[in-house]
């Protein structure tokens, strides 16, 4: 049998702060290989999770602790959807291949997901389209982006 308990994620948020990347996560799938993925993330509010899409599955999201912006983008940069995680929905699933983000609003905060294995890195062309680079300096800017934007706002193209 696998739990999270209360005080694991204390820990993996205490290690997201202490992280340069602001996020920790603890697995509870065995190995990368594994072909169900499920992982609670620590996520402060600084990190940045960049406009990003998953070709091989579905990801459903949840929220442990905290409050989260999901937002769903079209291929054109376009917002389509956005949520607030553990404030106005409980779970979501984004379908594969859809470009999406997340910012915590939180501290402390911590997300559930579950997605199809293996574990796959996330190639540039998976990323929104001036995104390909992790950037601290642009991830700024995108945080306070997705903290305001709304369906129909358009964040790269045109």
């Amino acid at each position: 049998m696998k739990q999270l308990s209360f005080s694991r994620l204390d820990d993996i948020s205490a290690q997201a702060v202490a992280s340069p990347r602001f996020r920790m996560n603890a697995n509870m799938h065995d190995d990368l290989g594994d072909s169900i993925q499920r992982l609670a993330i620590a996520m402060e509010p600084n990190t940045v999770i960049r406009p990003h899409r998953h070709e091989h599955t579905w990801e459903l999201l949840t929220a442990l602790r905290g409050r989260f912006v999901v937002l769903l983008f079209s291929d054109d940069g376009f917002v389509t959807h956005r949520v607030v995680l553990g404030e106005d929905c409980a779970v979501q699933e984004t379908p594969a291949g859809v470009l999406h983000g997340v910012l915590s609003l939180d501290e402390g905060g911590v997300i559930f997901e579950v997605k199809h294995g293996p574990y796959k890195v996330i190639n540039a062309s998976d990323f929104a389209p001036g995104y390909e680079v992790d950037d601290a300096q642009q991830g700024e800017a995108l945080n306070r982006w997705y903290a305001q934007a709304k369906v129909g706002d358009r964040l790269w193209g045109g």
